[in-house]
């Protein structure tokens, strides 16, 4: 400002210089005002919304993860619980019916069980099922259980298991548990609450009554009417057919077997039979007022298969006599005074072989792996009667037409197995 000023004031000073300019020019301003245009394409007003759109509702997410959490924490975990559950073994006939599509399936290991599904067992079958909050349930055969729910969240702190008993018997086994785990066991007649730790069977008969054995743990059990029952470890009940639940009374265990052993061998006589005494020891919880022994050549006890049945026993001995050349299975059941009958121990094999056999040498033939899925083979073949046939741990014996079968586990890295046959 003072530059122009000076600036002015020495032209007005020079000589020649219009005396009527006016003096006030040194005060005079001149603005300028430049204005650019710009031309926006529609197009980028709406990215430039859209950007602006995203970036607020992921401020409100932020924030709102801040003050109350992830929303999605459970995410991975409700996927783990739709996994569903899983067979950990079988053997037998053991199917699977679907709900969505009613589409029957032999089992295998990589069939996932989902909210109602159906298993189903036959005479012949068996199956040990892993649920989502770590408990196992265990089919029995000529059996058929619903799977109602299978749900676990928060690390199995959270988790809901509900099966259903249709008929036959299952045991089910559970893990610890929290206040918020969750195991109902149904049957048509009862609805039944199970503890952390326990381990009970539930039955349903074909005529309609139901038992429940507890052998440990804590059972709350309920009927349709609402009627309640606290059952503890050792405890026995009986539901008859109009849902009543019978007084808790002591459970009966299962006799233990004795003689023969497990494999044991018997040298058939000149005749070509034999007899052989079977001695088991009385239940150690209970008191049986008589046994039950049943002798089969298969270890399902197949009606085919059986060979000799007797009740009523109350001796705790029987000898079977008249027993030919080749493998058998036997097993042993109580029934109290009361009517209350125990489990069957587990079937022992034995084997009648004939005087004089000439055992030099074993043979094996018509050897097959059959796959069943997952890593489960059944590794078939022929030798003769009352071979043991063992083959990755896993041993049998032959029948009396010299078949046999073995159920093994073998990794998918392995391509040969061994067979190894002894008498």
């Amino acid at each position: 400002m003072n530059a122009c000023v000076n600036l002015c004031l020495a032209l007005l000073s020079l000589p020649g210089a219009p005396s009527h300019v006016p003096k006030t020019m040194a005060a005079i301003r001149v603005n300028h005002f430049e204005l650019d245009w710009w031309v926006i394409q529609k197009r980028a007003i709406y990215v430039a919304v859209l950007t602006l759109v995203l970036c607020a509702m992921a401020a409100g997410g932020a924030l709102y993860i801040w003050k109350y959490g992830n929303p999605l924490k459970n995410v991975a975990l409700k996927s783990e619980a739709l996994a569903g559950a899983r067979f950990m073994s079988f053997e037998g006939d053991v199917r699977v019916i679907r709900a969505a599509t009613r589409q029957v399936m032999v089992a295998n290991n990589d069939i996932q069980l989902y909210p109602g599904d159906t298993v189903q067992t036959q005479a012949d079958g068996r199956a040990r099922i892993g649920m989502a909050d770590g408990s196992t349930v265990v089919v029995r055969p000529n059996s058929t259980i619903i799977i109602r729910d299978n749900e676990s969240a928060d690390n199995g702190k959270r988790s809901n298991v509900h099966v259903v008993v249709d008929s036959g018997q299952m045991l089910v086994r559970t893990s610890e548990q929290t206040e918020d785990n969750k195991n109902v066991i149904e049957t048509p007649q009862t609805q039944n609450q199970i503890a952390g730790q326990t381990a009970a069977s539930f039955g349903v008969a074909p005529g309609g009554a139901e038992e429940i054995r507890v052998n440990s743990g804590t059972v709350q059990s309920a009927n349709r009417l609402g009627e309640k029952q606290s059952l503890q470890g050792g405890d026995y009940v009986s539901v008859n057919q109009s849902g009543t639940i019978s007084k808790p009374e002591r459970l009966l265990d299962i006799p233990q077997p004795l003689e023969p052993r497990d494999m044991a061998k018997v040298t058939a006589s000149t005749n070509g039979s034999a007899t052989v005494a079977l001695r088991w020891q009385k239940p150690q919880s209970g008191d049986a007022a008589f046994y039950r022994v049943e002798i089969a050549t298969s270890p399902f006890f197949v009606p085919e298969g059986k060979v000799i049945e007797r009740d009523r026993l109350s001796v705790t001995r029987f000898d079977a006599t008249d027993l030919r050349s080749g493998s058998y299975f036997w097993r042993i059941r109580a029934t109290a005074a009361s009517g209350q009958t125990s489990d069957w121990s587990e079937p022992l094999k034995f084997l009648v072989t004939s005087s004089g056999a000439n055992f030099s040498g074993v043979s094996v033939s018509n050897l097959v792996a059959v796959y069943l899925g997952g890593n489960i083979y059944l590794i078939r073949g022929t030798a003769s009667p009352g071979v043991a046939i063992r083959v990755s741990g896993r041993e049998t014996l032959s029948s009396a037409d010299g078949s046999f079968q073995v159920q093994i586990t073998a990794p998918g890295s392995v391509h040969e197995i061994g067979v190894q046959a002894s008498d």
